[in-house]
């Protein structure tokens, strides 16, 4: 297992231990705690979960949407396969309507206009274009490095009202320190297993897209939560998680020859009757102790240029390397 799996189940047994149940504006209660902070050091290792599948070409086409592409048209990503914003779109006749996941009924509309058609209003990507984000942040980076001011905030009170759903990541702080750039992120509200794997993927890449187009190395991230919640339909695929963490530290304690008889049985028992979900779970984390080799984020070293990195649904310029992990958990739709 990675760092970052150790780090973010931690913070799923506080939420289970800690986590206080609210109600929110979904209608789905959530567990909660008020905040949480993680470090990540990009030099050590590319954070992306192995404990659950992180389908990583969503989560950095989404990242390429809001901060290269600068879009809020959702039908860019459907180019890219990617449907991760499909409940937040404005409908054609300038309404976003939200309905129940379950019922189907309608719960509420507001009116955008139809030059919102198609997008998510007046958020992310929108406000990186509206404030020429990316341009000022990599600009000061190559021309005053040691300028205390690299923020970026997607968090505009002047668009706000217009946003279909406000950027839960909200600002980033970066710096140059001894050849390596680093960078704090916020995070007013943050879906535990849903969003926060995406997100600090995303980030981390961001981080070392950036790095790399400004002759820097990729540093560390600090990463403050505020509101880190699960969703009460989401805790049976999280216990899942747990599990598997569970068997991975059982069978880390076996010998590499226990290992490997051990995997054999359950290959030969797979061919003889029906593959379970249990042992596939099992053979893909007994490759990842015998095999232990970390993630890694390759980026075209013949790119120089940020807006250059290929964005189509192939990523040809920006690859996750040596990715193993123990399958897929299906949760419910982002809420």
């Amino acid at each position: 297992m990675t760092d970052w799996d150790i780090k973010y189940l931690e913070l799923c047994k506080r939420i289970l231990k800690e986590g206080i149940e609210v109600e929110n504006r979904t209608g789905i209660n959530t567990i909660k705690v008020p905040s949480h902070n993680f470090h990540f050091d990009l030099s050590k290792e590319f954070p992306i979960l192995q404990t659950k599948q992180l389908f990583f070409k969503n989560a950095i086409t989404e990242m390429l949407w809001i901060y290269q592409a600068q879009s809020n048209d959702v039908s860019w990503l459907h180019e890219r396969n990617n449907h991760i914003w499909d409940k937040w779109v404005v409908d054609k006749d300038g309404y976003y309507r939200d309905y129940d996941d379950n019922t189907k009924e309608l719960k509420s509309e507001k009116f955008y206009g139809e030059e919102f058609a198609g997008t998510i209003g007046t958020a992310y990507g929108w406000i990186v274009n509206r404030y020429k984000l990316i341009d000022k942040l990599i600009n000061t980076i190559k021309n005053n490095p040691k300028d205390r001011r690299l923020v970026m905030s997607l968090w505009q009170d002047e668009w706000l009202n217009t946003a279909v759903l406000p950027s839960c990541v909200w600002s980033s702080e970066w710096d140059i320190t001894d050849g390596k750039l680093n960078m704090l992120v916020h995070q007013r509200s943050c879906d535990v297993a849903l969003g926060l794997p995406f997100n600090v993927t995303q980030y981390a890449t961001l981080l070392s897209l950036i790095a790399k187009t400004t002759d820097l190395e990729a540093g560390t991230i600090d990463w403050s939560i505020k509101d880190a919640h699960l969703y009460v339909d989401e805790i049976e695929g999280i216990k899942e998680q747990l599990k598997r963490e569970e068997v991975y530290n059982k069978l880390n304690n076996l010998s590499i020859k226990e290992l490997k008889l051990l995997k054999e049985n359950l290959e030969t028992e797979q061919f003889e009757k029906e593959i379970t979900k249990e042992n596939d779970r099992t053979l893909k984390i007994i490759d990842i102790i015998i095999n232990p080799e970390k993630p890694y984020l390759w980026v075209n070293p013949d790119i120089k240029d940020f807006y250059s990195y290929d964005n189509s649904s192939k990523l040809n310029d920006i690859k996750v390397k040596q990715y193993k992990h123990m399958g897929k958990i299906d949760f419910p739709k982002a809420h």
